[in-house]
């Protein structure tokens, strides 16, 4: 009988060892499988057309843009070529957040402020009036929750979205008449984007949006009186300098700025893996790129904008507390229409103020 249950219990785990072999060659041709699927993903050449909402010729804009396409097809090694084509040429700018979702354009160089009529909530993750700092910001998106509110947002509509480019902060504005009060901005018509236009209608300003190439002549005819339109590098190729010869600053209303990668989810998933994390640190070059490149060159520019006559002020600190507060109102009211909004706009200030605990005893002032 010992005997017997001996070699019962033998030949048991001799069925268990059998039972682990098999499991682990099955395992193992899996990830032979899965490599194989990888390297044939890998091999498998992929050819995107990228709408851009912003023209190759803007200044800082369409040469980070450009590069970050060049970028892709050079560490891809060819894999993932993409290709570079100006606002409208594919699909209007407005319209290129449905044309990815859709499988219309492959992917696209974007920016949030298209698509803050369709999705309140996807300001937060692109630029808010009196926002934080680059630093900051950069803490809040990457490890503060801010990625994944974005990435779930856009994921619900077929879309693979990152931040791939930062902004120093804008220029306040142009101006042809000098502000010295609040009261300075009653019936001002001025091109200004985003909810900064929430904030400076309670002034009296009619807030009006348009393309940049719409802003010059605007100004020109008189039927704008001022313009927001980007940093000191960007402003001074537009040209805005002729015309308006008040400059302020700081940019109250985009202290930091992301710009965004679209893809379209399909086309994001027939990627390899290797593919995709490629692609990703192309995007954090670019994101370091573009914010080096414009604090490298904004400071040339404001002095080059001085030379031309214009004369640069800084908005006195009682406008600057009303914009504030004027901001602070309009956020409660977008909180009041928009839950995603108020979700992800409480976890930015919730993320800042445990933030200042730090930088307040860290950074020199």
């Amino acid at each position: 009988m010992e005997d017997r249950c001996t070699i019962a219990k033998a030949g048991s785990r001799a069925g268990r060892g059998r039972g682990w072999l098999a499991a682990a060659l099955v395992a193992g041709a899996a990830m032979v499988g899965g490599f194989a699927g990888d390297a044939a993903a890998q091999d498998r050449k992929h050819r995107w057309k990228m709408a851009s909402v912003f023209p190759s010729g803007l200044a800082h804009f369409g040469p980070v843009g450009m590069r970050f396409a060049e970028q892709v097809t050079a560490i891809t090694g060819g894999s993932v070529n993409i290709r570079f084509y100006e606002p409208g040429a594919l699909v209007p700018p407005a319209q290129t957040f449905d044309a990815v979702s859709k499988g219309g354009v492959d992917a696209a160089y974007h920016s949030a402020g298209f698509t803050i009529g369709k999705f309140p909530m996807v300001a937060v993750f692109s630029t808010v009036p009196f926002g934080p700092s680059a630093g900051a910001y950069l803490a809040w998106y990457r490890f503060g929750g801010g990625r994944e509110m974005h990435d779930a947002l856009y994921a619900a509509h077929n879309v693979k979205g990152m931040n791939c480019w930062m902004l120093s902060p804008e220029a306040g504005g142009w101006f042809r008449k000098e502000i010295k009060t609040v009261e300075d901005l009653k019936g001002l018509k001025m091109r200004i984007a985003g909810y900064a236009g929430n904030v400076v209608q309670k002034f009296g300003v009619s807030a009006q949006m348009m393309a940049g190439g719409d802003i010059y002549p605007a100004l020109e005819r008189g039927t704008l009186d001022a313009t927001e339109f980007s940093m000191p590098v960007v402003d001074l190729g537009a040209g805005f300098h002729q015309i308006a010869k008040h400059y302020y600053l700081p940019g109250w209303h985009q202290q930091a700025t992301f710009h965004e990668l679209l893809v379209n989810m399909d086309k994001w998933k027939a990627l390899s893996d290797t593919q995709r994390i490629q692609i990703e640190a192309a995007c954090d070059a670019s994101l370091l790129h573009s914010y080096a490149d414009a604090e490298a060159t904004n400071f040339k520019a404001l002095a080059e904008i001085k030379k031309k006559g214009v004369q640069v002020h800084t908005f006195s600190p009682e406008i600057l507390d009303a914009l504030r507060k004027a901001w602070e109102e309009t956020a409660a009211e977008l909180s009041a229409q928009s839950a995603d909004f108020k979700k992800a706009y409480e976890s930015l200030n919730e993320f800042r103020r445990n933030y200042d605990t730090w930088a307040s005893a860290a950074y020199l002032r």
